[in-house]
């Protein structure tokens, strides 16, 4: 099974036992890696089952796969949901979060607007902004093989992005001002979470009134120690650490 290309594909598109690519998916199936009828395929859905297939036909349009077997997801351990709380950084910095980010496992991207953000997006700005974080994401999880597709959601405040999620068991506010708690120690000796929560500020962190929100919802402020690590490098950081503990690394 190892050694099978894997895909994500929409239930909605899997029909009378198989499935069917076009646009730049069936492009990158049948012209970059160049698959033919007779090669085996594992697709991943939306609700995490994984279909194994054999590709049937390759035209100039369309690839089609043939389903042999559909194994449930609840067959496979779940690694923590982990979701990245980003206050938007200047630049394309949030672009090579969303990439790498992906590429760890994460799979959730909630950003923000924080008080030093220095972007400030609206409308169709916006708009094309988060289409264009979405394409990464899908282009990172195709590159990289994954199971799923981590959601890029927008927040016009780190309050916004606090309540969103309320329903992780693990908060993490990394937060160099204060009295914060080593990573370290808070990760020691805890049980693996289902879902955890990583918030970062823009450059230049947070506002004291940030942090306080994010305290709010149960975020625990702590530190990776005393380097002070650029907001892009703090995701990376972070999501590869827990990663290492309770995910698949």
């Amino acid at each position: 099974m190892s050694g099978r290309r894997r895909f994500i594909v929409s239930s909605r598109s899997i029909r009378d036992g198989y499935a069917s690519y076009d646009g730049p998916q069936h492009h990158h199936m049948a012209r970059v890696l160049r698959l033919r009828s007779g090669d085996e395929v594992m697709l991943i859905d939306e609700q995490g089952r994984r279909h194994l297939g054999v590709i049937d036909q390759v035209t100039q349009e369309w690839t089609a796969v043939r389903l042999t077997e559909t194994l449930e997801a609840s067959q496979f351990p779940d690694a923590p949901a982990i979701t990245v709380i980003q206050g938007l950084p200047k630049g394309e910095k949030i672009e090579l979060v969303l990439q790498k980010g992906t590429e760890l496992g994460v799979s959730e991207f909630s950003i923000f607007r924080a008080d030093r953000s220095v972007p400030k997006l609206a409308g169709d700005k916006l708009q094309g902004r988060i289409e264009r974080w979405n394409r990464i994401v899908a282009e990172a999880a195709r590159q990289s093989e994954r199971f799923d597709q981590p959601t890029v959601a927008w927040h016009p405040s780190a309050a916004a992005a606090a309540a969103g999620a309320a329903n992780a068991e693990l908060k993490l506010l990394l937060w160099e001002r204060g009295a914060p708690t080593p990573l370290r120690e808070v990760l020691e000796g805890m049980p693996r979470p289902a879902r955890i929560a990583i918030a970062i500020g823009p450059e230049g962190g947070f506002e004291p009134g940030e942090a306080e929100a994010f305290s709010f919802w149960g975020f625990t402020p702590v530190t990776l120690g005393e380097r002070i690590l650029r907001t892009e490098t703090a995701a990376l950081a972070m999501t590869a650490i827990v990663q290492y503990k309770w995910g698949d690394i």
